[in-house]
């Protein structure tokens, strides 16, 4: 199931029998606002929420402006898409950055929520930017916590601040202080979770924000607990006043209702979004893209930004060198799988392109496990090999195979298909044929 499927299904569903229309009445729209409305609370969206969200659609929609438009289906859906992007922004929220280092950014959540790893996916992230993340572990009840983010920390490259099991508050002025004088301009701090909100927890957290200055104070819940991710983000605003919110395990939320709530119930906007387990998988949170992926558009900058990140420019120029001379090889081929995987996989990107949701794939029409077949026979070739596949005969064929856990039949399929692709470049590269984009 893809990231919010449920609900982009209904909506795509409503919105077609709008389009087939033509002309609409007010009577036709109030009759698919009740539609849109019974999506949204089927999609665990906060009641409040949609009864404000379906009376400020109803109210632009049924204007003059749209009943007498030359397509009002689209108008209709053009207000449904700027109303998204207003109830989860509107706009995406940067960090908050300390006029002096360091930048201090307490994590806190619920346990389970993925906190401590949530920590280490963020000191990723701030690498990126250029930043110098420290982190502390400040969680001393759970067993392993402090172990945890030790290992968590070290796959970030991030050094990680413990003082073992001494009171967190001092832990985390140390820290501050080792910051300053080891020139770590960011420090992220774990705190301790618990399996339900109590005054303990919350009076540790208080504690630690009046000890050291804190720039921001990130959430951490599961989107894919829907509206009880909503109660415990306005309980803990309530206490702390927290100035953002990561939702965790949103490629796993079919439905959305955390994720369309949060931002109207609390007031906070969703900072981040964990998009998958692996280290990288955190993402700045656009709810005008988020928006446009719910509505079946895609979210085309979102696929750009993980190519440019993938690819470099060095890479690009050495493919169009490589179309021009005929001279892609094998070698090239696996390049191309390897990128794609850097990417999020192939799986990770249909959802990102227009249209795409609405074909309904199904599991196994973008095969992961057949790419990392085919990455395993090009592995499993010489170099010689690669670069000339016409020498591959029978044995070298069985060979292949073996060494590669894979068939013969398998290996005759990818070197048909690595033709056929040279093919269509030498198309592409002579103006027969052109990218269908």
């Amino acid at each position: 199931m893809a990231l919010f499927e449920s609900l982009s299904e209904r909506l795509n569903h409503i919105f077609s029998k709008l389009t087939k229309r033509g002309k609409l009445t007010e009577l036709e729209i109030k009759a698919a606002m009740r539609e849109v409305r019974v999506a949204l609370l089927e999609a665990d969206v906060n009641l409040k929420v949609v009864k404000s969200f379906i009376s400020d659609v109803s109210e632009k929609a049924v204007g003059s402006k749209v009943l007498e438009s030359l397509n009002p289906a689209q108008q209709v859906i053009k207000i449904v898409n700027e109303e998204l992007i207003a109830l989860m922004g509107p706009s995406n929220a940067k960090l908050e950055v300390a006029s002096k280092p360091p930048t201090v950014i307490m994590m806190c959540g619920l346990q389970g929520a993925g906190k401590t790893t949530m920590c280490a996916k963020l000191a990723v992230l701030l690498k990126k930017q250029g930043k110098r993340p420290l982190l502390v572990a400040g969680d001393i009840y759970r067993p392993a916590a402090i172990d945890q983010l030790k290992v968590v920390g070290g796959k970030a490259g991030a050094e990680v601040f413990e003082r073992g099991t001494q009171d967190p508050v001092k832990t985390a002025k140390e820290a501050v202080e080792y910051a300053k004088k080891m020139g770590f301009d960011t420090v992220v701090i774990d705190t301790a979770g618990r399996l339900h909100i109590d005054e303990k927890l919350m009076l540790e957290l208080e504690n630690i924000t009046k000890a050291v200055e804190v720039t921001e104070i990130l959430l951490t819940v599961d989107a894919m607990t829907g509206q009880d991710a909503v109660n415990v983000a306005e309980t803990f605003n309530a206490k702390l006043n927290i100035t953002g919110v990561i939702l965790t395990k949103l490629d796993g939320d079919t439905r959305g209702g955390a994720c369309l709530s949060i931002k109207a119930v609390t007031g906070k906007p969703i900072k981040f979004i964990g998009v998958g387990e692996k280290i990288t998988d955190l993402e700045p949170f656009y709810p005008d893209r988020m928006a446009s992926r719910i509505l079946g558009m895609g979210d085309v900058l979102s696929l750009i930004e993980k190519a440019q990140a993938a690819v470099t420019e060095q890479q690009v120029k050495d493919m169009e060198r490589k179309m021009r001379e005929n001279s892609f090889t094998l070698s090239d081929y696996l390049t191309q799988f390897e990128t794609l995987k850097k990417m999020g996989g192939a799986g990770a990107l249909v959802s990102m392109l227009p249209g795409m949701g609405k074909l309904k794939l199904k599991e196994g029409d973008v095969d992961e496990k057949r790419i990392e077949r085919i990455r395993a026979i090009i592995l499993s070739m010489t170099p010689k090999e690669r670069d000339n596949p016409q020498i591959i005969g029978s044995s070298r064929k069985r060979r292949i195979a073996l060494g590669s856990g894979t068939s013969v039949q398998e290996v005759n399929q990818l070197l048909k298909q690595f033709e056929q692709t040279k093919q269509l470049m030498k198309q592409m590269k002579s103006g027969k044929r052109r990218l269908p984009f």
